[in-house]
């Protein structure tokens, strides 16, 4: 039987860690928490529910923190979480993991609660590497990644995530941007750390500085890379808050064909081509037929939760929602009505799928 333990790294979360550990201490047989500078109750909760708790002076290096906290353990697996998330199902596959001796790296679909706006709280999913065989480290001053040859397989186990909502998101407000800009000056054609300082912007409303380094990280960025696909959602949704509508039609008309299985393509191009008429009047009619035409299509493609930073609904309750939105602009009340129903009625299922995920 092969060993377990988590390992996190953590800094003022005195918010959610108990969560975390909690949902994984029936699971692991340690729990090691390395402390970067946390001036909260951070340690003292994460000792409170059982954990090991050991402090390092922070470097700048996330990668560097990472490692120090897995030399902290000696278990054959290593269970990689942050404070802000916690297991929400799965846990079985845990087990099935721990009766064989390490061979792969395991990926995780991690659920990130994100602000919907007037459509409430969303999630959007992403796969993971987080669960590593003794001896993979990470490399990486910021977001940093396993290096290991170890082939990666997708498991069950399912985390949740909520610091993306905003009051977590204004917490961390420039915390990476720094070690990202720090990081590209020593490899100025990373394509990922490209994304990851776009992201940095986007996220936080700054659309002029985020674009290029979209478009740097499009240039660069090998087609297989699963990020991809965030980064090529996140540059049309700048290019339309920018108003750069032609920009964005045009990147989207290059990117089609390989987005044929993304809902969230769709959705996002529906969304351009609707600012698009409503900032071109005189376009509308002609633009009107594409944006239906969109939703349409990511309606057609359905929920693809596979697919590496898709946004729950998309192919689904939301492009319903659009659609009823507007044709009740256009004043087709019989249309609207019948997409509103359809809506509610996909948004029930899409809520009895995931109330188990939700943090009580």
């Amino acid at each position: 039987m092969s060993s377990l333990a988590l390992v996190m790294i953590a800094r003022d979360e005195a918010r959610c860690i108990e969560r975390c550990l909690r949902s994984a201490e029936a699971l692991v047989d340690e729990m090691l928490v390395l402390d970067t500078g946390s001036v909260d109750d951070t340690a003292a909760l994460a000792r409170g529910c059982g954990a090991t708790v050991a402090h390092w002076s922070w470097r700048d290096d996330f990668a560097a923190a990472r490692n120090a906290a897995l030399d902290l353990t000696s278990c054959d697996w290593r269970l990689v979480i942050d404070a802000d998330e916690w297991i929400a199902g799965g846990g079985a596959s845990l087990a099935a993991c721990r009766a064989a001796a390490p061979g792969f790296i395991g990926v995780l679909r991690v659920s990130s609660l994100i602000d919907g706006g007037p459509s409430g709280t969303q999630q959007a999913p992403s796969w993971l590497p987080r669960l590593l065989p003794r001896g993979v480290t990470y490399q990486g001053r910021v977001h940093e990644q396993p290096l290991s040859a170890w082939p990666r397989r997708r498991m069950a186990l399912r985390l949740q995530h909520d610091g993306y909502l905003p009051d977590a998101m204004a917490r961390k407000r420039g915390r990476n941007r720094r070690l990202l800009q720090q990081a590209l000056l020593d490899d100025p054609d990373d394509a990922y750390l490209h994304y990851q300082l776009g992201k940095d912007f986007e996220v936080h409303g700054d659309f002029v500085a985020a674009a290029p380094c979209f478009s740097r990280a499009l240039a660069r960025a090998d087609r297989s890379a699963g990020w991809r696909h965030d980064l090529l959602l996140r540059q049309l949704f700048t290019l339309k808050k920018l108003g750069r509508f032609e920009a964005g039609m045009a990147l989207a008309q290059q990117e089609m064909e390989h987005w044929a299985h993304s809902p969230d393509f769709f959705f996002t191009l529906g969304d351009l081509l609707l600012d698009w008429a409503a900032a071109r009047p005189a376009m509308a009619a002609s633009l009107l037929p594409m944006i239906e035409s969109s939703w349409l299509r990511a309606l057609h493609i359905g929920e693809n939760p596979t697919l590496q930073d898709t946004v729950s609904g998309r192919g689904s309750f939301l492009a319903a929602h659009n659609l009823a939105v507007m044709f009740e602009a256009l004043g087709d009340a019989a249309k609207a009505c019948l997409w509103r129903e359809r809506s509610a009625a996909m948004r029930r299922i899409a809520d009895l799928g995931s109330k188990a995920l939700l943090p009580a």
